[in-house]
């Protein structure tokens, strides 16, 4: 894989790693739509202003539909997992959320891309090391069960949002509008949900405190230009493997937990996360 794609792809990563780990843990205080809705909003008025700047908007043709797609499935995802990960551990939650990866995967390979002998060691190492990074612990109380029915719920819905959104654009202006209009989409959306449940239940608006919206800003913030980077990395480059190289951000999420939460590592997981390393390597390698 050229060294640019991988690049992006493991910027993804980071970036997919570090908006988990804060959307995580503002569903603790928030209730998790609400956390889907304002980051997301925050995430379009700077996009919206980016196409401005940019003219981005000449750009616009049937490609959109993918990056709308994309926005109807993204809320869901987002949902799902921040809510698991508000229920269980991060170290856990997060690398069951990977497991999406196998949904771009498919689609490159049904697309015809044939990785080497060693992007497909590569693909193996890294996604059992992601699956150990996460220490796996299924037994427990309801909760944690309940935990890992939402994440499998939102793997999917990433898997499928990494895959439409690789195909919505063919330029870089481009791609600034389909991901404005992907979160356009997301923010009607999930607003609509949050409309519907406000109304539903007879309550008021969730009131957000002031001092969380940085943390809003960055969560949403930081997920847009996640998929930035992984459309990038999937232009450049075979998308089985940028797919596989974005889904390291469990492996971050964890480090995060860790060094912010204190939530420790066990021996699985730290050698999960030197098996994706390794994985990393042979990708890049190949």
């Amino acid at each position: 894989m050229e060294a640019p794609a991988a690049l992006f792809a493991l910027a993804t990563s980071v970036l997919w790693g570090l908006a988990d780990f804060g959307g995580g843990l503002l569903a603790r205080r928030t209730p998790a739509l609400t956390v889907v809705v304002l980051s997301q909003s925050i995430a379009t008025l700077v996009l919206g202003a980016v196409v401005v700047a940019t003219g981005a908007w000449s750009e616009a043709g049937p490609r959109l539909w993918f990056a709308v797609a994309a926005g109807l499935v993204g809320p869901v995802a987002m949902l799902a997992f921040y809510r698991a990960l508000a229920l269980g551990p991060m170290g856990v939650v997060s690398p069951l959320g990977s497991l999406g990866v196998a949904v771009p995967v498919t689609v490159g390979l049904v697309l015809g891309e044939r990785p080497g002998l060693l992007q497909f060691a590569g693909i193996a190492v890294a996604v059992v090391g992601v699956a150990l990074a996460g220490g796996p612990q299924f037994r427990g109380a309801p909760v944690q069960r309940e935990a890992v029915l939402l994440t499998l719920v939102a793997a999917i819905g990433f898997g499928a949002v990494m895959a439409l959104i690789a195909e919505a654009s063919t330029t870089l202006t481009g791609l600034f509008l389909a991901l404005f209009v992907q979160r356009v989409t997301n923010v009607v959306t999930g607003g609509a949900a949050l409309a519907v449940r406000v109304r539903r239940g007879g309550t008021a608006p969730p009131r957000v405190a002031w001092t969380a919206l940085p943390a809003m800003a960055f969560v949403g913030l930081a997920d847009v230009a996640a998929n930035g980077t992984f459309a990038l990395a999937a232009r450049l480059g075979p998308v089985t493997v940028a797919a596989v190289l974005a889904s390291l951000c469990p492996v971050v999420t964890a480090l995060a937990a860790r060094g912010f939460l204190s939530e420790r590592l066990r021996g699985v997981q730290a050698a999960g996360a030197g098996l994706a390393l390794v994985g990393t390597v042979l990708l890049a390698a190949g």
